[in-house]
């Protein structure tokens, strides 16, 4: 088992936003987070790689147990050197171009030298067919490019898994198409992934698990083909027809 997740707790304030929620990752998978907005998805991901810290729970990871709320900053630091996380709104800095996003963090975060960044950087960029915007700065790009030059800053990294916050929430329509056939394609090349997503379709096609949370609960979860063609739980079938 690539992932063990247990029993994640976190509170705001009094509002309880995940109750306990456990998941088991293996490599290659594709997990696909669903839920109603507030139902604690995002927290979730953000609590795995430290984003929020989680008031209790704790993952094993390549067989390494972590507590998720006492944690050391070295502990993290070995965590997110093996994952990537790929924001709603892309988080690209403005004021560089696409060349320069993606090394970045290769250059700063992994002291790689210039030249090997770049190489890494163009490989990764080309992957998610940006290699020809080398130079184009975030202002020059759509919503979509943006998000592709986000992806490749993650593959960058050469990580194990990616988290995907809903990746194509803040994209007009015609552009999700775009971003969604990256993420597929890594789903072929066997990247593995947690995604929390509003596309059905992705989740019912690609991902071959599904977890459905509600008000920081998981209502159900399983292989994605049982739970779309013959949910258990009324709550998920109602979901899913309202979808």
């Amino acid at each position: 088992m690539m992932l063990e997740i247990h029993d994640v707790k976190k509170t705001f304030e009094d509002h309880l936003v995940l109750d306990g929620i456990s998941l088991d990752v293996e490599k290659g998978d594709v997990v696909a987070i669903l839920g109603p907005s507030g139902s604690g998805k995002t927290t979730f991901l953000r609590c795995l790689n430290f984003l929020e810290r989680a008031d209790s729970g704790e993952i094993i990871f390549d067989g390494i147990r972590h507590d998720l709320a006492t944690a050391t900053k070295a502990e993290v630091a070995a965590i997110r050197h093996k994952t990537a996380f790929v924001f709603q709104n892309y988080n690209l800095f403005l004021n560089k171009n696409v060349l320069d996003n993606v090394t970045l963090g290769l250059t700063l975060g992994s002291k790689i030298k210039r030249q090997v960044a770049e190489e890494i950087a163009i490989d990764a960029l080309s992957r998610v067919g940006m290699a020809d915007r080398l130079s184009s700065y975030p202002s020059q790009l759509s919503g979509g490019q943006q998000q592709r030059v986000a992806i490749a800053r993650g593959l960058a990294l050469s990580p194990e898994i990616i988290y995907f916050d809903e990746p194509t929430s803040a994209l007009d329509p015609e552009l999700i198409g775009e971003v969604l056939a990256v993420m597929r394609k890594l789903a072929e090349e066997g990247m593995t992934m947690l995604v929390v997503t509003h596309e059905m379709e992705f989740a019912k096609n690609v991902s071959n698990k599904v977890m459905f949370m509600e008000h920081g609960h998981i209502v159900e979860s399983g292989p994605s083909y049982e739970l779309f063609t013959n949910p258990k739980n009324p709550r998920t079938r109602e979901f899913l027809i309202s979808r």
